[in-house]
C-alpha cells in the first residue's frame, strides 16, 4: 500500500488538545495556541482544551496527566517551553512520559527549520512522542514555528500515524 493510500485509510475525526507553555502569556494574547486552535478546527479535528500552562516541571507534568486521563484526547500538541533558557522545560517535563518516542519529528523539524532560519535552528528541542496512546508534539512558541510544524508535519500526518496506533 502506497503512503498516500496509507494517509486516505487514516482516522478522520481527531480529538486535539493545545496547550501553551509560557510564563508570560495568558490564554487572551496566546496567538500561537489560537492559531493552532483555529487550524486544527480547519482541518476538521475537534478541540477538546487550549489551555495555558506556567513553564514549570511539575505543572506541565500535572496538566499533561489530567488531559490524559480525564479528556483523553488522540492528540496534544504543545508549543513553548522548547528552547534552551533555564525556563525552558516542556522537553523535561514531558519526556520522561513517552513510552515511544518519534524521533524523526525532531529532525525534520530542524530541517525545515533550517531551510527557514538558517544555522539557528540549532537551538530548537522540538520533539514528539507517544504517551498513553496520545501522540504528543513539543513544539517551539513563536507563531511562525507552529506554522511551519502543524501545517508541514503535524496535521498532514495525524490521522496516518493514529491509524497505525490502534493496529
Amino acid at each position: 500500500m502506497s503512503t498516500a493510500e496509507h494517509k486516505k485509510a487514516g482516522i478522520k475525526h481527531i480529538r486535539v488538545a493545545v496547550i501553551s507553555v509560557s510564563t508570560t502569556r495568558k490564554l487572551s494574547d496566546d496567538k500561537s495556541g489560537a492559531w493552532i486552535k483555529k487550524q486544527a478546527k480547519k482541518e476538521g479535528h475537534e478541540v477538546v482544551v487550549h489551555q495555558v500552562v506556567s513553564d514549570d516541571i511539575i505543572a506541565i507534568q500535572e496538566l499533561m496527566t489530567h488531559v490524559a486521563e480525564k479528556i483523553a484526547p488522540h492528540a496534544v500538541i504543545m508549543t513553548g517551553g522548547t528552547g534552551i533558557s533555564p525556563k525552558d522545560v516542556t522537553i523535561e517535563a514531558v519526556k520522561p512520559f513517552f513510552e515511544k518516542e518519534l524521533t524523526a519529528f525532531c529532525t525534520l523539524f530542524a530541517q525545515l527549520s533550517f531551510e527557514e532560519i538558517d544555522s539557528a535552528a540549532i537551538g530548537s528541542r522540538a520533539t514528539a512522542g507517544i504517551f498513553k496512546n496520545i501522540l504528543v508534539f513539543c513544539i517551539p512558541g513563536s507563531i511562525k514555528a507552529c506554522k511551519l510544524a502543524c501545517s508541514a508535519l503535524i496535521f498532514p500526518e495525524l490521522g496516518h500515524l493514529l491509524k497505525h496506533m490502534k493496529e
